[in-house]
């Protein structure tokens, strides 16, 4: 599963024996996938400034995911002839989410854990804030292109009264730079191809003989090309609408046709080329990415790290690849990275806040193992942590006691500190 359980618990003896026995269940029954969670000592500062941060934190954290999830969907829309590669694009880091998250450590040079938390945070409200605005332009300009293209390829589907025709008639079909004669288009009803051949040449007088030639046809009727005198124009309009046959206004202009086509070629072009072909394939040798080794402590086992972990690099450093995805790409991997700091700090936060000074308590990262086991994953936790908060503990055993302001729900109150990681919403 693509989803995580970010957790925290006082790191005193009596909960840190808790934390194993939660560890030992959860194996034992193989409900998830459980490793501790490091975060930096930062600056508590007061109480008071915690209790803002908290509230805007958390603001910061659904700002964040929805950005990451309008990027998702902005690659989808970049790779709508590869959408099977998407996911491939969609990185942190250089490796895939799953891999960052479990594998998370926090970036000390870009939010400085000694700088003030506040300070943290508002380098992380920048740094989203300015990728919101480069998104919503980017992305603006891509759909302005993506809606003329549509503009006139939709005009290129139209019936033959109104789409345009610079795609399908040829400088051949028309007598052209002539001073007396002109060649019209006329529909005619599919069921009306006899008659027009029939009867064309005599709906008016000076219409030259065996002039007329099918250029195209839909599903109602046929466009066919007549050579008269440009005298007669009118007269022959009147006697074509008589028949049930439509001129259709059109006099061919080489620059018109030639700019139009112009037109849909350079559209097909810049549209092709906001993607272009993905390098989404990773393999050895890019500088972009350096190696970063990253190793993990499973919980329970302290003592004995696992094996250091290379983080795939990219194929290629933006060959190949259109501005727009290439740049998708690159902010996506920064806006998610920062939603995970973010979720670090609300921790930090909320156990401060939840388990007083001084700061101690180990964090969690969870990983459900199925859909189906995560309600018996929360029951064993509420089991565990209830003695973090007896009252709550009492009231979910029994429903009939009511306490203000509690919601008695096991699925939405939790006695210790609790963040969910859904990255099932960005496939």
């Amino acid at each position: 599963m693509s989803e995580f359980w970010l957790i925290s618990a006082p790191g005193d003896k009596e909960n840190l024996q808790a934390l194993e026995r939660m560890n030992t269940v959860t194996s034992k029954s193989n409900l998830s996938n459980n490793t501790k969670f490091a975060i930096p000592d930062f600056k508590v500062g007061t109480l008071d400034s915690l209790v803002g941060l908290s509230d805007e934190l958390g603001k910061l954290d659904t700002f964040a995911e929805s950005l990451i999830k309008r990027m998702a969907q902005s690659v989808v829309e970049v790779m709508e002839d590869a959408k099977g590669k998407v996911q491939e694009n969609l990185l942190a880091n250089g490796v895939d989410l799953t891999s960052f998250v479990t594998h998370f450590e926090w970036d000390m040079a870009k939010y400085p854990a000694k700088q003030p938390l506040v300070s943290v945070v508002d380098t992380l409200t920048k740094q989203l804030a300015q990728i919101e605005t480069d998104l919503k332009s980017r992305t603006a300009a891509y759909n302005t292109l993506k809606t003329n293209l549509e503009n006139l390829e939709k005009k290129s589907r139209e019936n033959l009264f109104t789409r345009t025709l610079s795609d399908i008639v040829n400088k051949e079909d028309f007598v052209l730079g002539s001073e007396y004669l002109v060649t019209l288009l006329v529909i005619v009803p599919k069921p009306s191809y006899i008659q027009w051949q029939k009867t064309y040449e005599s709906l008016s007088d000076m219409v030259v003989p065996r002039s007329t030639k099918l250029i195209t046809e839909d599903k109602e009727g046929g466009l066919f090309t007549v050579t008269l005198f440009r005298k007669v124009i009118d007269d022959f309009k009147t006697k074509a609408k008589e028949n049930k046959f439509t001129v259709r206004e059109f006099y061919y202009d080489e620059k018109e046709i030639k700019r139009e086509r112009e037109e849909m070629t350079r559209l097909l072009s810049d549209k092709k080329q906001q993607y272009q072909t993905s390098c989404v394939a990773l393999k050895k040798g890019s500088s972009t990415f350096p190696d970063h080794k990253v190793k993990v402590t499973p919980l329970g086992n302290p003592d004995r790290p696992a094996a250091g972990h290379t983080d795939r690099e990219r194929e290629c450093e933006g060959e190949g690849e259109g501005p727009l995805l290439r740049w998708l790409k690159v902010n996506f991997s920064e806006a998610f990275i920062a939603w995970i700091h973010i979720k670090a700090l609300r921790v930090f936060v909320e156990s401060v806040l939840r388990y007083g000074l001084p700061v101690n308590f180990q964090a969690v990262l969870l990983q459900p193992h199925k859909k189906s086991s995560t309600k018996r994953l929360r029951e064993v936790l509420n089991s565990v942590f209830r003695h973090l908060d007896e009252v709550a503990a009492a009231s979910l055993l029994d429903a009939s006691v009511e306490i203000p302001g509690l919601q008695l729900n096991n699925q939405d109150y939790f006695p210790y500190v609790y963040f969910h990681i859904d990255l099932s919403l960005l496939d």
